[in-house]
């Protein structure tokens, strides 16, 4: 495989026609190796337009544990709009794959991750890329207390979630946003929140599917 030539295509192919058009964030693409953060199983399918699992077996796309799409991480790199000077909370490390491109942004970038052996991984990753600014912490994201780390300036959902939990909102500071993936297969929507001094106001910008973050509750399900 030619990697550089598979980056470019994925830019080009995948990422762009996706209307993400922020030159930042596609510079950003072109040089943080995401072939460094994919399971070396995996490795060949890097630049694809899927999700790539993080363990073996269905068992991992099933749980979650998965890199999200390309195109799914770029466009939410570009609403999230990361300013230099910011803090950031990452729910879902993954790989840690985010987290850098949201280290390459922001002054400092905490995740979480719910799975010890993916955090340890992630931090492995991050460590070999360069990426010094991002910790990461092994914790629940949907329980976690995380009063004495906020508030935050932005907070990004790698996965998808029922509804947005008030507890993680409350800790948006003003001019802050926070950005998830909501709803239920088949229809889930990127959903985009802003503190302003009159509230939270909320945008859907786009529709996808992305596996759920473990943890967070589920809509009671009506039986017969």
């Amino acid at each position: 495989m030619n990697v550089e030539q598979a980056r470019f295509n994925m830019i080009e192919q995948q990422i762009r026609p996706w209307d993400v058009l922020d030159a930042h964030v596609l510079d950003l693409l072109a040089v943080v190796r995401r072939e460094d953060f994919v399971p070396p199983a995996h490795r060949a399918l890097a630049f694809a337009d899927l999700e790539i699992p993080l363990k073996p077996g269905d068992a991992a796309i099933a749980a979650g544990q998965v890199m999200l799409a390309p195109r799914v991480e770029a466009r939410m790199l570009q609403d999230l709009q990361v300013a230099k000077h910011e803090k950031v909370l990452e729910i879902g490390a993954g790989s840690g794959f985010m987290a850098a491109l949201l280290g390459h942004r922001a002054q400092r970038v905490l995740t979480l991750e719910f799975d010890a052996e993916l955090a340890q991984s992630a931090y492995a990753n991050l460590q070999r890329a360069g990426v010094l600014n991002v910790e990461v912490r092994v914790a629940d994201g949907a329980s976690a207390d995380l009063s004495a780390d906020g508030p935050f300036d932005v907070i990004v959902l790698s996965g998808s979630v029922a509804r947005l939990p008030d507890a993680l909102l409350e800790l948006l500071k003003p001019g802050g946003r926070l950005m998830g993936i909501v709803g239920e297969e088949p229809m889930m929507r990127a959903t985009l929140v802003r503190r302003s001094e009159a509230g939270l106001m909320e945008t859907q910008p786009w529709d996808t599917v992305a596996p759920r973050l473990l943890g967070f509750p589920e809509p009671a399900r009506f039986r017969f």
